[in-house]
């Protein structure tokens, strides 16, 4: 089976980039196309020997921090459009908003593991309502134009997509709605997390919730259990904002794992509470599990098509406080690994803080949740898949 991978874009490092390393891991020979990469990333396929093709949009200038406007003046679209597939029998895109816009010759079979139908355009007042810049009334009537016509191209080119996989619930629905197009569905994974095996054991172990230890995350002195986690990319519609109100409301302390636009306007607002507010920026993984280690309980405040982040903090044993909607609906079980909160809002999120006290939440069956979703299972249920397409159209 002569296979390729097509992805969005290589510019930052989340929960779909993981996936596409499992994905090239299963398929090791198989080329991966995508429209741009930041110089980190190319150093990374090249120490993978991953084979990675680039499109013309990797010689255009400011590539990375103007990534998002060249999407919405559509030179994605035109890149993914750019590709030749001719030499393949198999194309396998993991999209979350342009990746599924390949064309194919009719004698290869396009299968798109779809996070998401882009959001920027099918969901722009939920995407871009945090953002003065394109909410004011005449900003978003010159964007407005693009987004119609980008929902124009993208139903267009999701009808030539022969499968869709959804990674969740909520985006099968959402693949229906603004596609009409059915998909079945296979959960990504969380890594299989270890707080033994994966955090020193020296900064470990039982301790009193206000002792003070030494931290490995970026060497903070932080007070074991004595503060809440938020994990996110720090984007308006990530809606990080309310869980800063909330935590200063609630009386309690705050640690925000991530990088974004937003980073600046959030640390400003972070000013208004007396209660301490941490940005610890970028972190590496065992920095990251050391956090969730020593948390209360991990924050989502956004609308997730899936989720990994609770399940990262489920693997370590932590319950998730989340908004109740999207995929956390899948994830997270009510009073046994988490807590949801109804409204998106800071007053609604400060009472669930006031209210919340971890000891109700057992380790093991937030671990146990957790190993619902592993690695093995998405591998081996998207092989069995892609297997099955391939040997219907050569009739095995």
């Amino acid at each position: 089976m002569r296979i390729a991978i097509v992805f969005d874009d290589l510019i930052q490092f989340g929960g779909a980039e993981r996936l596409l390393l499992a994905v090239h891991e299963l398929y090791p020979d198989a080329s991966v196309y995508t429209s741009v990469a930041s110089n980190e990333w190319l150093r990374r396929c090249e120490d993978l020997r991953i084979d990675l093709k680039t499109s013309f949009m990797q010689e255009l200038p400011f590539k990375k921090p103007l990534n998002r406007v060249y999407g919405l003046l559509g030179l994605h679209a035109l890149a993914f459009e750019s590709f030749n597939f001719d030499n393949f029998d198999t194309v396998l895109s993991i999209s979350a908003r342009f990746a599924h816009g390949v064309i194919t010759k009719p004698g290869t079979a396009h299968i798109c593991y779809m996070n998401s139908p882009g959001r920027m355009f099918w969901e722009p007042y939920d995407y871009f309502q945090q953002e003065k810049r394109f909410c004011q009334e005449k900003h978003f009537q010159f964007v407005a134009p693009f987004l119609s016509l980008h929902r124009l191209c993208d139903y267009a080119s999701a009808q030539r997509v022969d499968y869709f996989i959804a990674n969740s619930l909520t985006s099968k629905e959402r693949i229906k709605k603004y596609y009409r197009r059915d998909s079945i569905i296979i959960y990504p994974f969380v890594d299989d997390l270890n707080v033994e095996r994966t955090i020193p054991p020296s900064s470990l172990g039982p301790r009193p919730p206000r002792r003070t230890a030494e931290s490995l995350v970026t060497g903070v002195s932080v007070r074991h259990d004595d503060y809440y986690l938020v994990i996110t990319r720090l984007n308006a519609w990530k809606r990080v904002d309310v869980a800063i109100e909330a935590c200063g409301k609630a009386g309690v302390d705050l640690k925000i794992i991530g990088e974004g636009p937003d980073r600046r306007w959030l640390e400003d607002l972070s000013q208004q509470y007396s209660r301490k507010v941490e940005f610890l920026g970028y972190v590496n993984d065992q920095e990251k599990y050391q956090a969730i280690a020593n948390c209360r309980a991990l924050i989502m405040t956004q609308k997730e098509d899936f989720g990994i982040t609770a399940l990262e903090a489920m693997a370590l044993g932590k319950p998730v406080i989340a908004y109740k909607a999207g995929g956390a609906l899948e994830t997270v079980v009510e009073s046994v690994t988490g807590k949801f909160f109804d409204v998106q809002n800071a007053d609604c999120l400060a009472t669930t803080i006031q209210h919340f006290d971890p000891l109700k939440y057992k380790p093991d069956d937030c671990k146990s949740q957790a190993a619902k979703f592993s690695k093995q299972k998405f591998v081996h249920q998207l092989d069995e898949f892609i297997k099955k397409v391939y040997d219907r159209r050569h009739r095995l």
